[in-house]
């Protein structure tokens, strides 16, 4: 009996050795801890790009080294990015939006009416500019209502959003694209600052606020801890519906200024602009590191997604390849990122 407290001492010496060596073992090293990190995650996208690059040079040449083609690029990626940063929002905020791609077209249609080009060349282009963004918000505030308050699921309610704008684009339009014949917007959008495009301003712009709109303001928290734990953002004192109604209107906005970015580039408002956005955007924020599940985002992974998806479709034009490699080859890289994603979230410490 009195060998008993020295042996249990002993086991609890044993049971702390374990525990602490299994700590250590799971705490992640510096190379772990890296890539766990949203630099590290940026780093690694960074280094992919620049690997692109390199199979662009070496299959294209100089056609894809020239300054022209590195705008044309960027160009491209303007449109799709504004998008990208909206969702990015929604879906770090526990939500999903399917109806974006409708919503560009919507906006694009609505603000490019007989009606609407009659008044902004009575008043001014920038009657234009508000329709769009008034079309977009509207959309978005619908989708938030619904999923905040009416308790639908955000997939039905953005399908059935996706499958209502892009019919109602259809009608207005009466199926036809509407040339866009107001000379202030045109010259607006079309020209250059700094030898670079209005549009890739735009999106830098954009992509500025909503890397401090996420990190550096009281939303960005709200949205962080709603994507978390909804339930314990509500036990803190956090108004989660009328937050998410606010996300679904941001990106709606987001869907505004893309649809005028759109205009501007193709000078026409069409019931088919947009079409596949909403898995361009998805696959982007995908990419870029924020979590589906949410309470995790990454603007400027964001950023270097929309970047990446580009840059690789420029490659294979440039090498006349096929559409349906190009989304073989995108299909591949959103699952590699999924389940980078999933390891990285099992492991402590991530």
């Amino acid at each position: 009996m009195s060998d008993n407290p020295t042996n249990a001492a002993v086991a609890e010496e044993d049971t702390a050795r374990v525990e602490k060596e299994a700590a250590r073992r799971a705490e992640p090293g510096g190379l772990g801890q890296l890539l766990r990190s949203g630099a590290g995650h940026n780093l690694g996208l960074v280094l992919a790009l620049a690997l692109l690059a390199v199979i662009g040079i070496a299959t294209g040449g100089e056609r894809f080294a020239s300054v022209d083609n590195v705008m044309t690029i960027l160009r491209l990626s303007a449109v799709i990015g504004v998008v990208s940063i909206g969702m990015t929002f929604v879906i770090t905020g526990g939500g999903i939006d399917l109806s974006v791609g409708a919503l560009v077209a919507l906006s694009s249609i609505w603000c490019t009416t007989v009606a609407t080009q009659t008044m902004a060349n009575d008043i001014h282009w920038i009657i234009i500019v508000t329709t769009a963004l008034l079309v977009g918000a509207g959309a978005g505030l619908i989708n938030g209502l619904l999923i905040a308050y009416g308790g639908v699921v955000p997939f039905i309610a953005t399908l059935a959003m996706m499958a209502s704008a892009r019919g109602l684009a259809e009608i207005i339009s009466a199926r036809k694209t509407q040339i866009v014949s107001v000379p202030g917007f045109t010259d607006a959008f079309s020209r250059e600052i700094l030898g670079i495009s209005v549009l890739i301003w735009i999106f830098a712009i954009v992509a500025v606020i909503g890397w401090v709109l996420l990190n550096r303001t009281t939303f960005g928290r709200r949205t962080l801890a709603i994507g978390g734990n909804p339930e314990a953002s509500r036990l803190a004192g956090i108004n989660v519906r009328r937050h998410t109604v606010l996300l679904y209107v941001l990106v709606g906005v987001c869907c505004g200024i893309a649809a005028v970015m759109l205009i501007s580039r193709t000078t026409t408002g069409s019931a088919t602009h947009g079409q596949l956005y909403e898995l361009d955007a998805i696959a982007a924020v995908v990419i870029g590191g924020t979590l589906l599940s949410g309470g995790r985002g990454n603007i400027i992974g964001t950023v270097f997604g929309v970047l990446i998806f580009m840059t690789l479709t420029n490659v294979f034009v440039l090498n006349n390849l096929s559409i349906s490699a190009q989304a073989f080859t995108k299909g591949l890289i959103i699952i590699a990122a999924v389940l980078l994603q999933k390891r990285f979230s099992r492991q402590p410490g991530s």
